[in-house]
């Protein structure tokens, strides 16, 4: 996958690739004008929204509706490091959810692709070139 990061103004950055801009922004206590999230808070929201399709495509797969299944994430942060220690992330099931596929429903959520890129992390290399 290739991307191209761009700055359009103030603290704003957007990531462009295929047909999508992501747009990030920081908040006004940071000097931001708060129209978009932060890059680490679209980061953290991908831990959620992927744990949170293979949840779906498990409910689909296994004809469970999904109208009243979500999940609630919380991280708890390092107070001298301001990292991430920490996700804990939920699946709220209703009622009626079958009994049986409360492992399995776990099971598939822990596949998730950040969970495990973020387990088994990439090597970042980062360099200068000019135009």
């Amino acid at each position: 996958m290739e991307m191209e990061i761009r700055f359009p103004d103030g603290k704003k950055v957007e990531a462009l690739f295929g047909d999508f801009t992501v747009r990030t922004d920081q908040p006004i206590v940071d000097g931001g004008s708060g129209t978009a999230p932060s890059p680490f808070d679209l980061f953290l929201a991908s831990i959620g929204t992927c744990t949170g399709y293979y949840v779906l495509s498990f409910c689909q797969k296994n004809n469970i509706p999904t109208e009243n299944i979500t999940l609630h994430a919380s991280m708890q942060r390092n107070p001298k490091t301001h990292l991430v220690e920490r996700c804990d992330i939920t699946i709220r099931i209703p009622d009626d959810f079958p009994q049986k596929y409360e492992k399995a429903v776990i099971k598939a959520a822990e596949t998730c692709t950040v969970k495990r890129h973020l387990q088994n992390p990439p090597t970042i290399d980062i360099k200068v070139a000019t135009h």
